[in-house]
């Protein structure tokens, strides 16, 4: 897998998704940028019925990008994907719970490369570098994980890597059913069956 901010902006949110809805209704902290009316009960702090320029509060993704594209409001980078975390993971990403971090750690990650942050080519960077350096240890693990122990080998991963892993796990299962002749063998198609049927049927009454 390879994340580049050109191609996840051009990619389409996928509708049907639970994990696409979950991880667009991660919270973003934005600014706003002119005054809206009506909407004060957004902030609870507040005992306005509108809100401010210059409020400050954290919205769901999807609803950023819409005030966004609007210019209503400017966003910041969540604090796990700043200079301090994209340093720890760049050490050694090996060791992170990617899952504290956030469950959608890499599909909220690539969502806020669509908003123009002036390190959104450095998220870019970390997003893949911490993928490619998790990778190897997580498909040896769901390789050599039993499955009384496999649930504790995923609670430090995100949502991505765990369906990852579930896909390791499940490959070699399909691997050895096939060496100990456990999968369903080759038999006649059934189209191929009748032929021969109606076949020998016609040779009978010759």
């Amino acid at each position: 897998m390879n994340f580049t901010k050109r191609s996840f902006i051009c990619a389409e949110e996928e509708y049907f998704s639970i994990d696409d809805i979950l991880a667009t209704n991660e919270r973003i902290p934005c600014r706003f940028e002119v005054p809206v009316h009506k909407l004060g009960f957004l902030n609870p702090s507040s005992g306005s019925a509108d809100l401010a320029q210059g409020n400050k509060l954290e919205l769901p993704l999807w609803m950023a990008q819409g005030l966004h594209s609007r210019h209503i409001i400017t966003t910041e980078v969540p604090k796990v994907y700043r200079e301090a975390y994209r340093e720890i993971l760049n050490a050694d990403a090996t060791v992170v719970d990617l899952n504290k971090m956030g469950p959608y750690f890499y599909h909220f990650g690539l969502y806020l490369l669509r908003f123009s942050h002036h390190d959104s080519e450095e998220i870019c960077r970390m997003l893949n570098q911490t993928f490619r350096n998790r990778f190897r240890k997580l498909m040896d693990t769901s390789q050599n994980s039993m499955e009384e122990d496999a649930a504790s080998s995923i609670t430090h991963l995100d949502r991505t890597e765990i369906a990852l892993f579930n896909l390791g796990c499940k490959s070699l299962l399909d691997l050895k059913n096939w060496q100990f002749r456990k999968n369903k063998k080759i038999s006649t198609a059934d189209l191929v069956a009748n032929h021969k049927k109606r076949k020998r049927a016609i040779l009978d009454d010759s």
